[in-house]
């Protein structure tokens, strides 16, 4: 009862307590009233609780499935598709129009090349412009880029919002240049896809609340294999590629999430163009009809071989004029000065200067340039032989006519065009791939080494006309065509991807042998001697930490110790440090850990601290810096992998390839010495 009667008179007291304060500061009153006014006032309240209550049911029934990051993957997949089949179709309308309106003006020769040439020339200079001016970062293929990000180095730059809108834009404009730049589209929409890949990821991470972070490594490979996947509708070829070309070691984790994320990317990809009536069903991108009673004698394995030898060669070729272009482009004064000023005015005088030789009134008469990159493809791929069609080309169909007459114009033999475009499009190819601009350079390499294939086919077929063997078996071109694409775009970038590739795209699967073997045949002898591919090339001159580029150029640097490469290891933190002087140190850091030590005469190496842990603990115990200590308030993580400075170069590659580490401690007895950097090596 005691108690009864002390608790109601407390009761009281507050309450006379809380009349005399609300009397005596009446504004305080007043600004209680409008704060809660102001928070309590929302917008259909109602309607947004019901909305949230039915995405915490549906988010609830999706988890009961499948895991959250199973559907970010097909998301990723359906939403990577869906860009690639609205820019494949902006690019044919707008090349529609060009080649609508350049047929208008038949007749009126002058008419004619302007609207040749400056149409390339604007879309051009609009793509490196635009690109530029939006996101300086989106030029280039952004395969580099992506495969440093895959590595470990941090470039949130390549993976903004910014830079996915203005390459997706740059790329369109560029695509729709046409056949007279002869750029294409592979590599901007794996750097598209992956900066796609990097938004789920985000996604994966808000979806469970922020408290477990999702893999972004993982995400960014499986984007890198369905960029392919949703670029031609070949989700095998796609996780290979991205096996192959994205990072020098491969998890076997990401290899299910590739495959599914892929197969739903090119399901997208194939349904959306039944959808379009492009297609009648689901099929290859590139419909061949080759025979597959006999596709070929065992005698022509030899000529496949031949074929990946001579495809090797010129690979070689081209590679060495890409990189001295490149490297002329970057070191010559007068161009490097007006590329950093005026970059698109110079991509407007390249693709003017391209296209007044590519005119069909001028070279363009002799390599076929009236034909779009699809159209070029397609018509090498035509399993008919050219010398039976030259008996009879009067009675083909309107669209196989055409192609016919592109490649054999009046006065001139097929063979002398593809023998003129093979010469010519390798310094075409070479000049434009110094543009500045948001461009692919796997296409262009592909419908090249189709054209070689075909060259090679064609003739033996003339040798041969009389049939091989008892049998009279005819020799096909076109699966000479299908085996130089892959061998030449396999020897450029060092890789066995075309070669399944070129399979899925075709849906040939009669011509697998030969294409794999000249294939093989051109990557033996393109990576003789240690020579870059097309990509390590890039990595080379942008001076990106790619080792296995480093290791190709000067074979000796795997077994140099990395002691010479050894930097100071910046911000060090002592245990006993106050958190007074660990402010200090760490407004003076940019490194993302920051190494603990047991103190600087004894620099033994205890551990690392996170930057941003160690924020969080400086922002509970502000008030307390003069008197606590580092080892008292925040946990010190054992280092995990540190190396020695007689350790080789090799090893720290495999070790930050695997780990994604970007440095690397570097201890003699648990003393630290400083810390290696990819930087340091390049």
């Amino acid at each position: 009862m005691d108690e009864i009667c002390v608790n109601v008179k407390r009761l009281e007291e507050n309450e006379e307590q809380c009349t005399h304060e609300d009397k005596t500061d009446p504004d305080t009153v007043e600004e209680k009233l409008i704060s809660s006014n102001e928070r309590s006032w929302k917008p259909w309240q109602q309607s947004r609780s019901r909305i949230r209550e039915c995405v915490l049911y549906v988010k609830k029934v999706l988890v009961s499935f499948a895991s959250m990051e199973w559907y970010c993957y097909a998301l990723l997949g359906i939403i990577t598709a869906l860009m690639s089949f609205f820019m494949d179709m902006t690019v044919a309308k707008l090349l529609n129009a060009h080649q609508w309106l350049y047929g208008c003006l038949k007749g009126h020769h002058l008419l004619q090349f302007l609207c040749w040439t400056l149409y390339p020339a604007c879309l051009c200079a609009l793509s490196t412009g635009f690109a530029h001016s939006i996101c300086p970062f989106s030029a280039g293929s952004g395969v580099p880029e992506a495969r440093a990000i895959l590595l470990g180095m941090d470039m949130p730059d390549y993976l903004s919002l910014s830079n996915l809108f203005a390459k997706l834009f740059g790329l369109i404009c560029t695509l729709a240049s046409g056949s007279t730049v002869f750029l294409g589209k592979v590599g901007p929409f794996v750097h598209l896809s992956i900066m796609v890949g990097a938004f789920m990821n985000r996604l994966h991470v808000s979806c469970r609340g922020g408290k477990q972070r999702a893999a972004k490594g993982e995400m960014l490979v499986v984007a890198s294999a369905v960029g392919v996947a949703s670029c031609f509708g070949a989700p095998v070829s796609g996780v290979l590629f991205s096996i192959e070309v994205m990072g020098t070691h491969y998890s076997v984790r990401d290899y299910c999430p590739c495959f599914f994320a892929a197969v739903c990317g090119a399901i997208t990809f194939r349904l959306l163009s039944v959808c379009s009536r492009d297609q009648e069903t689901i099929q290859a991108l590139f419909k061949t009809s080759f025979s597959n009673d006999l596709p070929y004698q065992p005698f022509e394995i030899f000529i496949f071989a031949l074929l990946g030898l001579f495809c090797s060669t010129l690979s070689c070729i081209y590679l060495f004029l890409h990189r001295w272009a490149l490297r002329f482009v970057k070191t010559n004064k007068p161009i490097s000065r007006f590329l950093a000023t005026e970059k698109a005015l110079y991509s407007a005088i390249v693709a003017f200067l391209l296209a007044c030789f590519t005119f069909y009134h001028s070279a363009g008469h002799f390599i076929a340039a009236e034909l779009t990159m699809k159209q070029l493809l397609t018509s090498l791929l035509d399993g008919n032989c050219w010398y039976t069609v030259s008996q009879n080309a009067s009675v083909l169909p309107e669209p196989q006519n055409t192609f016919w007459l592109a490649w054999n114009p009046s006065g001139r033999s097929y063979f002398q065009t593809l023998g003129m475009f093979i010469t010519a499009k390798v310094g075409l190819l070479v000049v434009a791939c110094t543009l500045p601009l948001p461009a692919g350079y796997f296409m262009p390499v592909f419908v090249y080494g189709a054209a070689v294939g075909r060259l090679v086919g064609e003739g033996s077929a003339y040798l041969l006309s009389d049939g091989i063997s008892s049998t009279k078996s005819l020799i096909n071109p076109g699966g000479y065509a299908l085996a130089g694409a892959a061998a030449f775009s396999g020897a450029v970038t060092h890789t066995l991807s075309p070669a399944l590739l070129a399979l899925e795209m075709t849906g040939q699967c009669s011509h697998a042998v030969p294409a794999l073997v000249a294939t093989l045949v051109s990557n033996a002898v393109a990576r003789a001697k240690h020579r870059p591919s097309f990509y390590d090339g890039l990595s080379l001159i942008k001076q990106l930490p790619h080792l296995p580029s480093l290791i190709r150029a000067c074979p000796k640097l795997a077994n140099v110790q990395i002691k010479r490469f050894v930097v100071p290891a910046g911000a060090v933190l002592k245990r006993t440090e106050t958190l007074t002087s660990v402010q200090h140190i760490l407004n003076d850091s940019t490194d993302s850990e920051v190494p603990v030590v047991d103190s600087h005469d004894s620099p033994i190496l205890l551990g690392t601290i996170n930057k941003a842990q160690l924020r969080e603990c400086l922002q509970e115990h502000r008030n307390e810096g003069s008197c606590k200590q580092l080892e008292e308030v925040c946990s010190i993580q054992p280092v995990r992998l540190h190396l020695t400075p007689e350790s080789t170069v090799k090893q720290a590659h495999c070790i930050m390839s695997v780990t994604g580490e970007q440095r690397l401690f570097i201890t003699e007895n648990g003393r630290l010495c400083g810390v290696i950097t990819w930087k340091e090596v390049i």
